[in-house]
């Protein structure tokens, strides 16, 4: 009985240059690879294919970052950001405070705002937790009509829909009747039950979060796509995220439904997260190599159906990120102004870059910047 031809690195990569949609186990060969002529391959392969579905030009968008409250319900293993109400650290934003944020970043020229924050048991308005999540919309959008509000991860609609008893298409709709424009597709982690059961046990399971997205892009709703790596997975595990998002994005586009905009690699930071979870990965701080051979990878799976690939700065620092739109990166992400979530973990990589922070960035690599907005339409700045 002959042995089953096993592919080559040449033989995936060829393949994936040619539009292929290479298959689990090829995208487990490529992160199996260690010797630096293989990655660099991989790497080169990932380049090419940026080029050719996203072009050379980098762009970015001037947003900020509003994290509202810290106090959560739940545990996760990996988060050093959340706090119980009336726990020393613990913060809740008044009203007040969260239109100053949006008035500040208007005058720096923001067209987003993103917020995502701590499931807070008590916030609610009415009696409602839906009416406290829409009114974060409308305190912005109310004097700030045009900013884009990028806001609440699949974990944010699904406790919105448990405490007030509705269902997800009614949470989504009502937030965007309120102004929510899109989804950050957060919360994901690993789409991996097993990885789950020990990162976030008390999170919504993998199904769930792709029923939630899934519904966003039925009811008009784009979303983003991201992964939590670097901490417990596996790189099967790793690949299997990557096939999940992949059908996803399939059947949301094959419908004519919107889908995901981008997909975002978020490398583990460990330095302040909780001990029993830092203990097991036994590191503070991202492998900048590992973080960078899945980003390539990640390309040659997704992006032919997910063309726009960011790094985060915030975990990775300025030039590590500066160092994936090399390895298949197309887009640097945003200004932010501030970011609690990751910085309180321990990254090391700042909370805040102007737009000549990353313009200059950018210009390192001799690749035009262009910046854009939340849903990557190119926008032309007159002075």
């Amino acid at each position: 009985m002959p042995l089953p031809v096993v592919p080559t690195i040449a033989d995936i990569l060829d393949r994936a240059l040619d539009g292929e949609n290479i298959s689990p186990d090829d995208g487990i060969t490529l992160l199996s690879q260690t010797t630096a002529a293989a990655v660099e391959t991989i790497r080169a392969t990932a380049d090419q294919l940026r080029q050719q579905q996203a072009g050379d030009t980098v762009t970015y968008v001037v947003n900020r970052n509003i994290n509202y409250t810290n106090i959560c319900e739940q545990h996760c293993s990996f988060c050093a950001f959340r706090r119980d109400a009336g726990q020393a650290g613990a913060y809740w934003l008044s009203w007040e405070n969260i239109l100053e944020k949006a008035t500040a970043a208007v005058e720096t020229g923001a067209t987003e705002i993103c917020m995502q924050g701590g499931l807070h048991p008590t916030a609610k308005i009415n009696g409602r937790s839906l009416d406290y999540y829409q009114q974060l919309v409308t305190t912005i959008k109310t004097t700030f009509p045009h900013l884009h509000i990028h806001a609440f991860s699949p974990q944010e609609v699904q406790f919105i829909a448990r405490e007030d008893n509705l269902d997800f298409a009614t949470v989504i709709g009502e937030l965007a009747q309120a102004g929510v424009g899109s989804l950050p597709g957060t919360a994901a982690e690993v789409l991996d039950d097993r990885v789950r059961r020990v990162l976030c046990p008390e999170k919504i399971d993998t199904a769930t979060w792709i029923e939630i997205v899934t519904q966003a892009h039925e009811l008009g709703m784009p979303t983003t796509s991201t992964m939590l790596s670097g901490h417990i997975e596996t790189i099967e595990q790793q690949i299997g995220h990557f096939e999940k998002l992949r059908q996803l994005q399939q059947r949301s586009l094959a419908k004519g439904d919107t889908g995901i905009t981008e997909f975002i690699l978020l490398p583990f930071v460990g330095q302040d997260a909780p001990a029993p979870l830092r203990k097991r990965v036994g590191r503070d701080q991202p492998v900048i190599s590992d973080a960078l051979l899945l980003t390539a990878v990640a390309r040659i799976y997704l992006g032919r159906w997910i063309k726009n690939h960011q790094p985060s700065w915030v975990k990775l620092g300025l030039d590590g990120a500066t160092e994936a739109l090399r390895w298949g990166c197309n887009d640097i992400g945003g200004t932010l102004m501030e970011e609690h979530i990751t910085s309180m973990a321990g990254a090391q990589g700042g909370t805040c870059q102007s737009v000549d922070d990353l313009t200059g960035a950018i210009a390192t690599l001799n690749r035009p910047s262009q910046q854009r907005d939340t849903l990557y339409n190119w926008i032309t700045i007159n002075y």
